[in-house]
């Protein structure tokens, strides 16, 4: 079983994202008695450089290299758990990037004449959500999770699964309170 590990708060070991995204995978490598292939990403450390046209029309012989790597991890994996830290009520800029790499016509969708249909079906998904405030699922003001959604659905992937830690930036105590409910819900998985 091939597990897709990304983090990419630029927080290192304060980001609450990552903490969960680290119990999820020991989560996985409890709960699976065959051997997990853990592949890993690191954005803040190592971010994919955002596209351009360049990358875009494949005129950067380097760039098509790891945009081609970046995709077969993704098709690849069986599981991809997803570190998403929420600033200014969105992701990361550098979960952008790697998304722009991952979501390529013909390989992980397809434009038809009853509209596009994912390709890169058959995975499940975990976002590890992590947020200052407090949002719920329903927020307006949701461009994180509900972002990840449409996109992991654009590419035919339905089985998303969200552990999410809100009000991390409203005192100590809820954000214990978050990051012990958040993991239950890994526990529970």
């Amino acid at each position: 079983m091939k597990v897709l590990q990304i983090d990419s708060s630029i927080l290192g070991d304060a980001s609450i994202s990552r903490q969960l995204t680290q119990a999820l995978v020991s989560q996985l490598q409890q709960k699976h008695a065959q051997a997990i292939e853990l592949e890993y990403l690191d954005l803040a450390a190592q971010p994919i450089p955002h596209l351009t046209a360049e990358i875009l029309m494949g005129q950067n012989a380097e760039q098509t290299a790891l945009g081609e790597d970046i995709l077969q991890q993704y098709l690849q994996a069986d599981i991809v758990v997803i570190g998403a830290a929420m600033y200014n009520f969105g992701l990361p800029s550098t979960l952008k990037a790697w998304i722009d790499r991952i979501c390529v016509a013909g390989r992980t969708f397809k434009y038809t004449e009853q509209g596009p249909v994912g390709l890169a079906g058959n995975k499940k998904v975990y976002i590890a959500s992590s947020r200052g405030g407090v949002y719920g699922e329903q927020s307006p003001a949701d461009f994180q999770e509900a972002f990840l959604k449409t996109v992991f659905n654009f590419t035919g992937v339905t089985d998303i699964e969200v552990i999410r830690a809100e009000g991390v930036n409203m005192g100590e105590t809820i954000k214990a309170q978050a990051l012990e409910t958040a993991l239950q819900q890994v526990q529970a998985i």
